[in-house]
């Protein structure tokens, strides 16, 4: 049989095997479809975080040309909660890029574990092959002119090699960078994370100051909380609550003086300056059918465990407390028949007849499937938050 046949043979035998292990399997259906979610979810949080540290940087400017003592606190308070969830979006932005990451390499690794064997083996054989001394295969049976047809066979054949397994040496550099990106978003986690810590504390030292300056100023706030109790303990539902929570403020003289000398700069008046009150997903939007074939009358955010909440505009806590069925609910009357409702919240960080800025901090989402339900009306009915969302 003619050696330089079988030689060519053999070779092209090996090239069609490189072919058919070389290429990239196609991506599926399943994880394009995460790819999209997760890029979704970064951007989401990147944007929650720039959103966050503008509203801090707006209030840290307010806060310093504030001449009132409980302005100044409640600004400060605001501005503390906005750099807590500046830092919450930061962490959570990180943990969508580590995902990102670790679904590119989990990918890659399925890939290269089907491919790389079968190239190695060929490319060591083709090497092996071309580096055999002259000589050595001259001693060998056969001709010196086999050898020669072996070489030059060699010679075209293995740059076609390189080119059929250059996507297959990328693959393997781009697990190296990859390792190298994710020991980078780890360390800017850890860092986030660390922030997040630190400003927690000085928030709860600040609001707990705030609590203090509110209950010096405030006259009166001790019926009006009697009273809310009262409604809460006599209102069937929640609708019941708030409806009921609105008609005592309309009557409440008291509250329409204050109201009349110091109109609110809040979504009363400019309804687009509502703020969403937690850094987190949409879960379920207003309107949507829920379980149990009802409307959904607001929104559901999801939330980091004990994520900061904050008010969606300036107002006054109608109410502030554990209501039956919804955990830690709050109130708010913004004024102008606006009114929001936020449920679902862990622990409470106001009390009822406080007066709240935008971005205040209202308490924590719950340590375990967190939650926060964000409810808004307009005089009394509801109206879809995410239409007046800032």
């Amino acid at each position: 049989m003619n050696r330089p046949l079988v030689i060519l043979g053999s070779l092209t035998a090996f090239v069609f095997l490189i072919q058919e292990f070389t290429p990239v399997p196609a991506q599926s259906v399943e994880r394009r479809s995460q790819t999209v979610e997760a890029r979704r979810a970064l951007d989401s949080a990147r944007t929650q975080q720039r959103s966050a540290r503008l509203r801090a940087e707006r209030l840290e400017a307010e806060m310093a040309r504030a001449e009132e003592a409980s302005a100044t606190a409640r600004k400060k308070a605001a501005a503390l909660a906005a750099r807590v969830q500046q830092a919450e979006a930061a962490v959570t932005a990180a943990e969508a890029e580590l995902g990102m990451i670790e679904q590119q390499r989990q990918r890659l690794a399925r890939d290269l574990a089907t491919r790389i064997e079968p190239a190695a083996e060929l490319t060591a054989a083709l090497e092996t092959f071309s580096r055999r001394p002259l000589v050595l295969a001259a001693l060998q049976p056969g001709s010196l002119q086999d050898v020669v047809h072996t070489r030059a066979i060699l010679g075209s054949t293995l740059p076609d090699v390189r080119r059929q397994t250059a996507s297959l040496r990328a693959d393997i550099d781009r697990t190296t960078s990859l390792a190298a990106d994710r020991a980078e978003i780890l360390a800017e986690r850890r860092k986030a994370q660390g922030a997040l810590t630190v400003r927690r504390r000085n928030l709860l030292a600040a609001a707990e100051q705030g609590r203090v300056v509110a209950e010096q100023a405030a006259g009166g706030i001790a019926r009006e909380r009697r009273r809310a109790f009262e409604l809460a303990q006599e209102s069937r539902s929640l609708d019941a609550l708030v409806q009921r929570l609105e008609l005592t403020t309309d009557r409440d003289g008291a509250n329409s003086k204050a109201a009349a000398e110091n109109p609110p700069k809040s979504a009363a008046s400019s309804p687009s300056s509502y703020l969403m009150p937690v850094v987190g997903p949409v879960m379920s939007r207003f309107g949507e059918t829920t379980e149990s074939g009802a409307r959904q009358v607001g929104i559901s955010i999801g939330s980091r465990p004990q994520g900061q909440v904050v008010a969606p505009a300036d107002g006054r806590v109608a109410f502030a407390g554990d209501y039956d069925g919804y955990g830690h609910i709050v109130i708010i009357d913004h004024n102008q028949g606006w009114t929001s409702v936020l449920t679902g919240l862990g622990s409470l960080g106001v009390a009822t007849g406080q007066e709240v800025s935008a971005g205040y901090p209202l308490g924590l989402a719950p340590s375990s499937r967190p939650e926060i339900t964000f409810e808004l009306r307009r005089r009394g009915r509801p109206v879809d938050p995410q239409r007046y969302a800032r």
